[in-house]
């Protein structure tokens, strides 16, 4: 069955077809999010009708930023990244427009689901997958099965407390001393820019890795991310972590996390095996290839 496919960030929309394990005509789109949520709909569905013009998929699977009630497809919550994106009946809409079914899943989500059937999840039936970009974004998946809570919002570790001292709701929300706040790639470039300007970038900071003092920030970074982990393994107790996003592309970064988490956390835990991501930016289209219209594997 051909289905369209949706993975709607907050800095680019990616598109393509799926069919029998494959995608194909994959494009990327700027989302232009801080025009907003009803923007963000407009930009999908004129992406969507291009496609039909030349190919007559049967379904629509789309995986988007947000927390998301994947029975119905509406985005419970989305934060300053989308303005207005809350409440969205995005499933409803597109339906309505295309005369297709419809599945709508959370992106982390939906890449744990891309993970678990094509990637590094692929024979594991319980693990937790984060992503570490612009905040951190996770998923958990038990007996096989993404679990999401009871009102469809589990795995969300950006907001774990890793800086109790830095909590302060009024000036800095509902984020203030949170791991994401910390261990996100967004960290990471905050602190680079503040030794160097030019260090604007994911890819700026490590092509410069090699001086002292950029080394310094990247492995005070790491630690950050370790300390979310080591509450994460505890908790959870998974036989794999899978770790996303551009900067896990980088060595360095998982050689230090997989020997520091190892020396915090007790030998009865060590089993936890720390994987690299593998699809890529393409896990998020694979998931919601794999959706059904409930929302659900």
């Amino acid at each position: 069955m051909l289905t369209m496919v949706l993975d709607i960030g907050g800095t680019a929309i990616k598109s393509g077809l799926y069919d029998n394990g494959e995608l194909s005509a994959v494009r990327e789109t700027p989302t232009d999010a801080k025009l907003g949520g009803a923007h963000v709909v407009e930009r999908a569905i004129e992406l969507i009708e291009a496609y039909r013009e030349s190919a007559g998929f049967q379904r629509i699977g789309i995986s988007t930023a947000g927390q998301v009630d994947a029975a119905v497809g509406r985005i419970i919550y989305a934060n300053e990244n989308i303005p207005g994106y809350t409440g969205m009946e995005l499933k409803d809409i597109m339906e309505k427009k295309f005369r297709v079914p419809v599945a709508v899943e959370n992106d982390v989500n939906a890449a744990a689901i891309g993970e678990s059937i094509f990637g590094a999840g692929k024979g594991v039936s319980d693990f937790v997958c984060l992503t570490y970009g612009t905040g951190v974004g996770g998923a958990i998946f038990v007996n096989g099965k993404l679990y999401s809570g009871s009102s469809c919002s589990a795995g969300e570790f950006g907001g774990i407390v890793t800086h109790p001292q830095e909590r302060d709701i009024a000036k800095g929300g509902m984020f203030s001393g949170c791991y994401e706040k910390y261990a996100s790639a967004t960290a990471l470039v905050s602190r680079a820019k503040q030794l160097e300007p030019s260090l604007s970038d994911g890819r700026a900071v490590f092509a410069q890795q090699d001086r002292p003092e950029v080394r310094a920030i990247i492995d005070g970074w790491i630690m950050e991310i370790i300390y979310g982990l080591i509450t994460i393994v505890y908790m959870l107790n998974p036989s794999c972590i899978i770790l996303g996003g551009g900067v896990m592309e980088q060595p360095y970064v998982l050689e230090q996390i997989r020997e520091k988490l190892y020396q915090h956390i007790m030998p009865s835990f060590r089993h936890v095996r720390i994987e690299k991501a593998r699809l890529g930016n393409r896990a998020g289209m694979l998931g919601a290839a794999m959706l059904d219209v409930h929302g659900q594997l």
